[in-house]
């Protein structure tokens, strides 16, 4: 029975699985192994095929052309299978170019001699037919050339099996699965080669390459072969900015990076991995007890170490590495710079120490002003009244200057009080007791209190206000809002002018404005008057003090505080309105007393 037809369809059958791979391997093309794994596979593919028709041949120019086919990839398998090594282990990174030139030279020298072998028979001296035509039908003769590409071969396989060695021991079980693979598919063609050395008639070799094939599918979706090799792990390894080490299950330190080693230079230290945990790091017992726990912690931890009298700070983590099954393989530390974290927070929190103490120093000042300033200030506005009336009464020539006195007291009275009203909005000291209110009461009272100070520019102050509006509001609030828009307006309105006050309901709510007949606002000024600086000088009408912007502020806010929104327009020459909106009520009202400090001497 022939066979040789069945010894070809096998062949073919492992040159189709090399195609395979090597279109897997073009899918991840973007990788350097990748690459050189599809020149592998072709070159092995071309052994085949040519094999294939080696042994389907009839005549001496058939085996000659085999011979040919089979010599486009035979000289280049060995060679392209040591450089997928050398780029695999990370080996002579930079000299790989210069290398692969090395290397090729005696593969391209074997291939030029076959290729013209009749012509110096260096590679095959002659070719026997075998007489009773049985497989193979011709026994070559080798020549030297053949000898010298034996041996390269040989000496090339045995480097790269070299290569693996050290990377084997110190790399983790995923890799050395991916070792393992390479180095079957490398010996499966290499020990089958061997039977010709024992007089076996058949080149096994090609078969070989089946098995070759198998081994690296099985890797590819296994063991992720071509995914991402050692080498690109290793560089992703090292440009982490967190330190990393990588302990076996024995806690031996298999593998660290650079951050590692700038953090623990006893890493640097040490010349042999893998190392005892416990011989490389015993400068750091509380870092050893972590590593040594038998319970996976991720939480983090503190580390701390001293570079040149610096305090350094980082923030660790212990968590254990799992097989598929999800066995423990090892553990996984990482070590983050936190020392700039650290040292922010220590200047967050001498500064909070800082604001504190500067913020007691303010409360005490405002204590300070509100019992050792304002109260003789009032006393001083209530002798100014006093001593202005007498004068007044006498129409003596000192009446004028006695009351400008009165007024610059009044002005200065005021703000005092609009400032300790605003200090205690802000620290949460006001007391907000919302109560049902009749409008018109209190917009009447807050009219008298400042009647006479319109009284001296001859203003007319009116309201239009439904006495059967009421309002919520906290009592205090609302006429601190009120006396101020109101005592805003007379600043602003010149002699003769007119104030009026206003109300209407707005659903679930009321509008009250106060419109007075003055200058209006400028485009710039109303810009002014929108921020929320508090101190911002404006000019006042006349003779009157240039206003501070700071009761705007503080209205803005106890409209706020009460439900409401405060806004304006104006408009140059014509006036201004401001308005604000306060929750409307249905409930019965609160009695409103007569109200009449505008002093407010209550000692508060």
């Amino acid at each position: 029975m022939d066979i040789r037809p069945l010894m070809a369809i096998m062949l073919f059958v492992a040159a189709a699985l090399m195609l395979l791979i090597a279109y897997l391997s073009y899918r991840k093309r973007h990788l350097v192994v990748a690459r050189t794994m599809i020149l592998i596979m072709l070159a092995a593919s071309f052994y085949t095929v040519g094999y294939a028709f080696e042994i389907l041949s009839n005549s001496l120019r058939g085996f000659k052309l085999s011979l040919q086919i089979e010599y486009v990839g035979i000289p280049f398998i060995v060679t392209l299978w040591l450089l997928l090594v050398i780029q695999f282990t990370g080996a002579a990174e930079r000299l790989r170019k210069s290398l692969a030139v090395a290397l090729f030279a005696v593969p391209v020298a074997i291939f030029c001699l076959q290729l013209t072998n009749d012509w110096h028979h260096l590679m095959y001296r002659r070719f026997i037919a075998n007489v009773d035509g049985s497989f193979p039908l011709y026994t070559t003769v080798k020549g030297p050339g053949y000898a010298v590409h034996i041996i390269y071969n040989y000496a090339a396989l045995l480097f790269g099996m070299l290569l693996f060695v050290p990377m084997y021991w110190r790399s983790l079980p995923i890799v050395r699965k991916q070792i393992a693979v390479l180095v079957v598919g490398a010996l499966a063609p290499f020990l089958l080669n061997n039977f010709l050395w024992f007089g076996f008639e058949v080149d096994l070799t090609p078969f070989g390459f089946a098995v070759t094939g198998a081994a690296y599918m099985w890797g590819i979706y296994r063991f992720h072969l071509l995914r991402l090799t050692p080498l690109a792990q290793a560089q992703v390894f090292d440009t982490i900015r967190d330190g990393v080490v990588l302990f076996d299950h024995e806690a031996q330190i298999v593998a660290y990076n650079h951050a590692a080693e700038r953090v623990l230079p006893e890493l640097g230290a040490t010349k042999r991995y893998p190392a005892h945990a416990w011989d490389v790091l015993k400068a750091y017992p509380g870092l050893l007890e972590r590593i040594g726990a038998g319970v996976d912690q991720g939480d983090r931890f503190p580390f701390q170490q001293t570079d040149r009298g610096r305090t350094l700070h980082y923030a660790c983590s212990l968590s254990f590495i799992f097989e598929a099954r999800n066995s423990p393989i090892g553990k996984l530390l990482t070590l983050s710079d936190i020392t700039e974290l650290k040292e922010n927070e220590a200047r967050l929190r001498e500064n909070a120490r800082l604001l504190s103490e500067l913020n007691a120093f303010k409360d005490k000042l405002f204590t300070v002003v509100a019992h050792d300033i304002r109260d003789p200030i009032a006393l001083v506005v209530n002798l100014t009244e006093l001593l202005g009336d007498e004068l007044a009464a006498a129409e003596t020539e000192h009446a004028v200057l006695v009351r400008e006195i009165r007024d610059q007291a009044h002005s200065t009275f005021h703000l005092v009080d609009n400032l300790l009203d605003w200090y205690r909005s802000q620290s949460g000291n006001v007391d907000f007791r919302p109560l049902a209110w009749n409008l018109r009461q209190v917009v009447r009272q807050a009219l008298s209190l400042t009647g006479a100070k319109a009284g001296m520019k001859r203003i007319r102050m009116s309201e239009q206000v439904d006495g059967a509006i009421m309002v919520t509001a906290d009592k205090e609030m609302l006429d601190l809002i009120l006396r101020n828009l109101l005592s805003n307006a007379i600043k602003f309105t010149d002699f003769d002018g007119t104030i009026e006050v206003g109300a209407a309901r707005e659903g679930d709510a009321v509008r009250i404005t106060v419109s007075d007949s003055g200058t209006g606002i400028d485009g710039e000024t109303a810009e002014l008057l929108r921020q929320e600086e508090p101190f911002l000088k404006l000019p006042g009408m006349g003779d009157e003090a240039g206003k501070t912007r700071f009761g705007l502020v503080l209205t803005r806010e106890f409209v706020r505080l009460s439900g409401g929104r405060l806004w304006f327009d104006s408009v140059p020459g014509s006036g201004t309105t401001f308005a604000f909106t306060l929750p409307g009520s249905s409930g019965e009202p609160a009695a409103v007393g007569n109200g009449i400090d505008e002093e407010r001497g209550d000692g508060r």
